[in-house]
């Protein structure tokens, strides 16, 4: 049984709303957790996520602007886009990212913030989110679990992300579990097979 304290316990103990997924992973935790450290975000496809990337850039497309290239999202290169910070890991056992925008927005406003103020930050008008994954021994293998959490910093910013989370939810949970498959696909083909029971 786990008794240390979370990295994600650490940076927003107290939050609006959350949501987690979990996967048992047929290999072993350091492997799950090289896999999720070494993933681009951005590579993880699934039908309804190609889809709402491609609802993203359709106001750049209707005005026949150039539509942006993704970026690269890696918890191991501290994560790479803008607001997204790495919160820690822990190896083998957790690994927490974060950011703080205004996320309900069509067009996202995302504020740099130094990992020491993240916990900290309550300047008005913005969300935090806190990720984390965790990596547990389970049978042969690992039960992976993909945690999400936000908080806002103020009533008015609470009142709005209430009504853009209650369209999003659905949509987030989907798109967290595609990140567990691809995360399990990885950490099964870079591991040697695990023993079977004779």
């Amino acid at each position: 049984m786990r008794t240390d304290r979370m990295i994600i316990d650490e940076q927003l103990p107290v939050y609006d709303v959350v949501v987690a997924e979990h996967l048992i992973v047929g290999a072993d935790p350091m492997a799950a957790f090289t896999a999720a450290r070494a993933m681009d975000f951005l590579t993880v496809r699934a039908p309804l996520m190609d889809a709402a990337m491609w609802v993203r850039s359709l106001p750049d497309r209707l005005r026949r602007r150039p539509v942006a290239p993704l970026a690269q999202l890696y918890l191991a290169q501290g994560v790479g886009l803008p607001g997204w910070l790495s919160l820690g890991e822990r190896a083998g056992a957790e690994l927490a990212f974060g950011a703080v925008g205004k996320f309900w927005q069509p067009n996202i406003e995302w504020r740099d913030v130094p990992q020491a103020d993240f916990a900290g930050f309550a300047e008005p008008g913005w969300g935090k989110i806190a990720c984390n994954f965790t990596f547990l021994p389970y049978g042969g293998g690992t039960l992976l679990t993909y945690e999400c959490r936000t908080a806002t910093t103020d009533p008015a910013s609470r009142r709005t992300f209430a009504r853009y989370w209650w369209l999003v939810r659905p949509f987030a949970a989907y798109i967290m579990r595609a990140t567990l498959a691809t995360i399990a696909a990885e950490a099964k083909r870079t591991q040697a097979p695990l023993p079977t029971a004779a």
